[in-house]
């Protein structure tokens, strides 16, 4: 079995969590995410299976997008309401102040990440590090931003859609537009809502995955791609797999291309090169 399943991860489990539930459920040990969503968040946590953990990378760099629900007049350790609050003030801001502060984080920003993150620092995970009262330094990193849509402000709650880059924190995103309004902010709940192709409207739970039937949720790895299909002969596939560029008819220069053996079976991916298929990812052994 080999693919993507677009798994709906609940509030509670971690990313890791998920991954032993469908190793589970799969029999398969070969099993991975692409990128680690909070356990207190919920959402779109696509998951890798066997030759599919070969996009890991690809997926994992893709962009995201967020719904948040972000908490004016406190701050906490986390930048979320499962942390300790450090400070809480009054607000007394209006709705074009939020509006405003809201659209100076739109484009190419500058974060740190939190110390309640997943980054690993001399080996080790911040959260790790965080948990038994150490703060190290880290470096700045540039993310983009998109777009912020504003859904709703009810009291001190501001409901935002944000579409970003890989590597965007929402929880960093809140908390600084609570430093420019003055009045602190940390994120009350966050749901991600797209991971590169796979959205939050065709997720699956755990639960429907553990009723059997599992491929019918599975995207087949060469459905990732775009690119215009291409077959070689018996004596081509083999010099693929040998690591060899094959020389075809008819490539369009510098074309990007799904490749497949006489058998239908998806070997790779290709670029175009001098006339030639040049291996850029391969798909094929176990």
């Amino acid at each position: 079995m080999d693919g993507i399943i677009n798994v709906y991860k609940p509030v509670g489990m971690t990313s890791h969590d998920v991954v032993y539930k469908v190793r589970r459920i799969t029999g398969i040990k070969k099993v991975g995410h692409t990128g680690t969503l909070d356990p207190d968040a919920d959402g779109v946590l696509p998951i890798c299976i066997g030759k599919g953990t070969r996009l890991s990378d690809m997926l994992t760099f893709s962009d995201k997008r967020y719904t948040a629900v972000m908490r004016l007049g406190i701050t906490t350790d986390t930048l979320d309401l499962s942390g300790n609050v450090l400070e809480t003030k009054s607000v007394d801001v209006q709705e074009e102040e939020i509006r405003l502060a809201v659209s100076r984080f739109v484009g190419e920003i500058t974060q740190v990440p939190p110390m309640y993150s997943a980054v690993k620092v001399g080996g080790k995970k911040l959260y790790e590090l965080a948990r038994k009262g150490i703060e190290v330094e880290r470096k700045p990193r540039k993310v983009t931003v998109y777009d912020i849509k504003i859904l709703g402000i009810e009291g001190n709650d501001v409901s935002l859609d944000i579409f970003c880059s890989k590597g965007t924190y929402i929880r960093s995103i809140c908390a600084d537009i609570g430093d420019v309004l003055r009045c602190g902010a940390a994120v009350a709940r966050l749901t991600r809502t797209q991971s590169s192709v796979f959205k939050i409207g065709d997720s699956v739970t755990l639960e429907t995955l553990e009723e059997g039937n599992i491929k019918q949720y599975l995207t087949a790895v060469d459905e990732m791609f775009e690119y215009p299909k291409v077959y070689v002969d018996f004596e081509q596939a083999k010099k693929i797999k040998n690591g060899c560029s094959v020389k075809m008819c008819g490539l369009k220069a510098g074309q990007h291309y799904r490749v497949y053996d006489e058998n239908n079976d998806f070997l790779c991916i290709s670029k175009e090169s001098n006339g030639c298929l040049v291996l850029v990812k391969s798909f094929y052994g176990g």
